[in-house]
C-alpha cells in the first residue's frame, strides 16, 4: 500500500505507507542515550532541535552468524519548555520507504502536535540512513517488466540476500522499533501507520502490547487480507463510478466508465500494447498488459487523490482515457502509463521484496513444493465466480500488484521467514481507523474489516480522497487524528464527507 507525501518511488502497494507514533520521548542525558545532534546526515527542522543515531541489530534473531544490520533514527524535539507529552514517529510505508529524508515534510503535516510532542523517525533495515542490505533488483526493472521477469527478480534477489533474507520481515522491523524505544527510555508509544504502517504497526502492537498507547491507522488493510485482492479490483469499478457521479459539471457516465474498462481489459488480454518509459536516464519498452493497467487504475491512480482537487489527476482522466481507448485511440492512456512510469528509480527493492514475499499472505502454502503452489495458486484463481474482479479477469488483475498474485511464487522455502500469523492478538486501547472512500489499493471494505480486528476502534471514510486520506488539502483529517492523538477522541468529523470533488476530464471531447 504505497507512500504518504512526495518520495522517491518504491515498487509497491503500495500497497506502501507507514507511520508509527511513539509517546512520551523524553529528553535524557542518561548512559547510552543519544546525544544532541549528531551524525552528518541529521536532518535540520526549523524551529526544533534533532537527534540522530544509529543502533546494531542482529540481521536474524538467534543467527549471530548472520551479523548484524545498523538502524538509523532522528528526534525531532518538541518546542515548548517541559517534558514531552507524547512523540510521533513516522514512517512513509512502501515496505521500503525512507522516514528521516522526510523530517520536514512530516513535521509540517504534524506541526499541530509538535508544539509538546516529539517525532521520531526511523528508517527500516535496508533503507534510507538504515544500513542496506542490497539484492541486486531495482524500481525500474521491477516495475517495468513483464510478470515473468518480475517473478525471476524476486527468486535472483532471495538467491542474493540467501539466509538474510529472514531478516526483512515485518516482526524484525517491528522489534527494531522496539529497540529504539528501548535505547529512549520511553514507556509507551503512540502508533501511527500509513498504508504499510498499517500491517506493520499491529503487528508491533501485537509484539510488544504493554508499549502501546494508542493507534492511528490510515489506508488500512488487515493482516488476513484477500491474497486474491477481489477488494480492490471491485473498488476501481467504484471509484470510476463516484467521480462520474460527483463531477461539476457532470464529465461522465460511471457505467459507461465501467463498460469501457471491461472493452479495455478484455482487448489488453488479447493484444497488449507497448508503451516506451522513459525514467533515471533509460528507456524501457513496457509490455503493457491487463496486469499493468490494473496496476495503474488501483494502485497510482489511488495516490495523491485529494491533493489538489481542481487540478489534473491520473483518476481524474482514466473515463476518458477509456474512452478514447474503445474508440480506437490508444494515445491517451499510453500517456498516463508513460507519466506514471517518469517516476521509476534505481533504488534496490530487497527491502520491499524480503517483506512482501516473507509476510504477505498467499493463495498457496508456502512450505510447498513450486509446482504444488502454481496449482494451488490457479485453483484459487478458478474458484472466483464470474464478476470477482469487477471489470477484470482473475489472472489479469493478480498480474498486475508488485506484492501479490503470483509475484512471489518462486521465493525458495529455505530462505522464508516463520510465516506471520494473520489473527494477532490485539491490546485493547483506542485505535481510530481511516480510509479514502476513492482509494482502490486499500479500500473502505480493507479498512473496515482492519478496525475490527481491535475491540475498542472507530471507522472513518473520508469523501473523495484516495491513498491516504491525510493528504486532502483542508487539514480536516490531519486535525481530527491530532485530536484523537491528544484526547483519544477525534471530535466532529463531519468535514469528511465535505471534501470536495476531484476535477474530471470530459468524455467525449
Amino acid at each position: 500500500m504505497t507512500t504518504y507525501l512526495s518520495r522517491a518511488r518504491q515498487a509497491g502497494l503500495a500497497v506502501g505507507t507507514l507511520a508509527l507514533l511513539l509517546t512520551a520521548l523524553p529528553a535524557t542525558d542518561a548512559a547510552g542515550a543519544p546525544r544532541a545532534g549528531g551524525p552528518s546526515w541529521c536532518p535540520a527542522v526549523a524551529g526544533h532541535r534533532v537527534d540522530c543515531d544509529t543502533i546494531r541489530r542482529p540481521v536474524v534473531t538467534g543467527r549471530p552468524e548472520l551479523g548484524t544490520v545498523g538502524v538509523s533514527y532522528a528526534v525531532v524535539r518538541h518546542s515548548a519548555p517541559g517534558p514531552a507529552k507524547g512523540t510521533v514517529a513516522v514512517n512513509p510505508g512502501g515496505p521500503g520507504e525512507v522516514a528521516i529524508g522526510k523530517a520536514e515534510e512530516f513535521a509540517g503535516g504534524l506541526a499541530g502536535l509538535l508544539d509538546d510532542h516529539d517525532l521520531l523517525l526511523v528508517d527500516p533495515r535496508g533503507t534510507g540512513r538504515s544500513e542496506r542490505m542490497p539484492c541486486g533488483v531495482t524500481d525500474a526493472e521491477y516495475r517495468f517488466g513483464t510478470r515473468e521477469q518480475q517473478r525471476d527478480a524476486v527468486a535472483r534477489c532471495a538467491r542474493t540476500l540467501g539466509p538474510r533474507a529472514q531478516g526483512l520481515t515485518t516482526a524484525a522491523t517491528a522489534d527494531d522499533i522496539d529497540a529504539v524505544r528501548a535505547r529512549l527510555a520511553v514507556p509507551q508509544l503512540t502508533l501511527y501507520g500509513l498504508s504499510y504502517g498499517t500491517y506493520l504497526m499491529p503487528v508491533y502492537a501485537n509484539r510488544h502490547p504493554e508499549r502501546v498507547r494508542s493507534i492511528v491507522l490510515s489506508g488500512a488493510y488487515p493482516h488476513d487480507f484477500d491474497p486474491l485482492a477481489r477488494p480492490s479490483a471491485q473498488a476501481v469499478s467504484l471509484a470510476l463510478h463516484r467521480i462520474c457521479e460527483r463531477s461539476v459539471p457532470k464529465a461522465c457516465d460511471g457505467e459507461k466508465a465501467v463498460r469501457d474498462l471491461a472493452t479495455t481489459t478484455a482487448r489488453l488480454r488479447a493484444r497488449p500494447l507497448t508503451v516506451a518509459i522513459h525514467t533515471d536516464g533509460r528507456t524501457y519498452r513496457e509490455r503493457f498488459t491487463e496486469g499493468k493497467l490494473a496496476n495503474l487504475l488501483y494502485e497510482a491512480a489511488s495516490r495523491g487523490v485529494g491533493m489538489a482537487p481542481d487540478q489534473p489527476s491520473l483518476l481524474g482522466s482514466v473515463p476518458w482515457a477509456l474512452d478514447r481507448f474503445v474508440k480506437g485511440d490508444t494515445a491517451p492512456l499510453r500517456r498516463l502509463a508513460q507519466e506514471e512510469g517518469a517516476s521509476g528509480s534505481t533504488e534496490d527493492q530487497a527491502a520491499y521484496i524480503g517483506v512482501v514475499c516473507n509476510d504477505y499472505r498467499k493463495a498457496w502454502a508456502a512450505d510447498a513444493p513450486l509446482p504444488v503452489r502454481w496449482a494451488q495458486y490457479r485453483k484459487a484463481l478458478a474458484g472466483v465466480g464470474q464478476g470477482g474482479f469487477g471489470a477484470f479477469s482473475g489472472r489479469g488483475f493478480n498480474e498486475g500488484p508488485t506484492d501479490g498474485g503470483d509475484v512471489c511464487i518462486s521465493w525458495p522455502r529455505e530462505n522464508t521467514a516463520r510465516p506471520l500469523p494473520t489473527d494477532l492478538e490485539m491490546p485493547d486501547v483506542p485505535v481510530m481507523v481511516i480510509s479514502g472512500d476513492l482509494d482502490a489499493n486499500t479500500p473502505d471494505a480493507n479498512g473496515r474489516a482492519a478496525a475490527r480486528k481491535f475491540r475498542d476502534s472507530a471507522f472513518f471514510s473520508v469523501r473523495n480522497v484516495g491513498h491516504v486520506p491525510e493528504l486532502e488539502q483542508s487539514g480536516c483529517v490531519t486535525q481530527a487524528t491530532t485530536r484523537f492523538i491528544r484526547t483519544g477522541d477525534p471530535g466532529d468529523t463531519s468535514c469528511f464527507q465535505r471534501v470536495a470533488p476531484i476535477a474530471v476530464t470530459p468524455v467525449g471531447r
